[in-house]
């Protein structure tokens, strides 16, 4: 597993259109998915031990991130031949378990991850209501272990800020995760 950091916000930066097979059934576009102040766009998986410690979290950022307009959306990107726990039927049991309140998604091209820039797990791109990117940091600071009381929530409050002033912090933490599997062409 290689841990690798994020790289620094692309301020301004477009979110790219998808058309992918959600848990759900249904087809989800990048339309379909924002909210009236912007996106939230996560690339995630099933196995990684770091979106693994974060999921509850995360599930609780996107709800109150609601009540500001922004929606979210989770990506999953992995090669689910070499990481058959990031498979699509076990997807739609994660979503299920966690009560996932936004589309989860599979790039089983991963065209979406590498058109974003993604590059690890989880990876989290906040755009504002025009759709462009301002903030690519870090969900708080306990990285892949329990958050203790009190700890700061870097992604909901620089969501928050994009909500209220269409403009992200200008200092971001790198989020940390497992490297993206791609599959070998």
């Amino acid at each position: 597993m290689a841990r690798l950091e994020t790289p620094v916000c692309d301020f301004d930066r477009k979110a790219v259109d998808f058309s992918l097979q959600g848990v759900d059934g249904r087809i989800w576009t990048l339309e379909q998915c924002r909210g009236e102040n912007g996106l939230l766009v996560m690339f995630i998986c099933n196995h990684c031990p770091y979106v693994k410690a974060v999921r509850e979290r995360i599930v609780r950022d996107a709800l109150e991130l609601r009540g500001y307009g922004i929606h979210s959306v989770a990506v999953m990107p992995n090669d689910v031949a070499d990481y058959p726990e990031d498979s699509f039927d076990n997807m739609v049991k994660v979503a299920h378990e966690f009560a996932f309140p936004f589309p989860y998604l599979y790039d089983d091209t991963q065209q979406i991850a590498r058109a974003y820039g993604a590059v690890c797990t989880p990876d989290f791109f906040g755009y504002n209501a025009r759709l462009e990117l301002q903030y690519r940091g870090r969900l708080d600071e306990s990285r892949k272990e329990p958050a203790a009381k009190g700890v700061r929530r870097d992604l909901f409050e620089a969501m928050k800020q994009v909500a209220l002033t269409g403009s992200g912090p200008r200092e971001q933490i790198p989020s940390i995760g497992c490297s993206i599997k791609w599959r070998e062409d």
